[in-house]
């Protein structure tokens, strides 16, 4: 889709991915075709079982973070053992100001 992967990481529960993308590139879009092609890969190589959950959360980085937020997602493995992903997405929507359903944070 002619994005770039600024870089990729995560730990055993989920993945953070900084990318720029195009102005013409839809979110939903361009996550539905990374969770296609990524699971048909993972399928084929490496666990026939694997599944990505159904949503994401997806957040706009200013250029003035790119620096920050890559060295956060560098170093997710210590960032998680201090903070649960689910507390901390539910601290990035709340400083977002976005209203959520926690049946959809798990």
């Amino acid at each position: 889709m002619n994005g770039v992967a600024e870089i990729v990481g995560g730990v055993a529960d989920h993945v953070h991915l900084l990318a720029s993308l195009r102005p013409v590139h839809c979110i939903a879009d361009v996550l539905r075709d990374i969770k296609k092609d990524s699971s048909t890969w993972v399928k084929d190589n490496f666990d026939r079982g694997f599944a990505w959950q159904e949503g994401y959360a997806a957040f706009t980085v200013s250029p003035y973070a790119l620096n920050s937020v890559k060295k956060y997602i560098a170093n997710q493995e210590a960032h998680h053992a201090l903070y649960s992903f689910v507390d901390e997405l539910k601290e990035l929507l709340k400083k977002a100001g976005i209203e959520y359903d926690e049946k959809y944070l798990l």
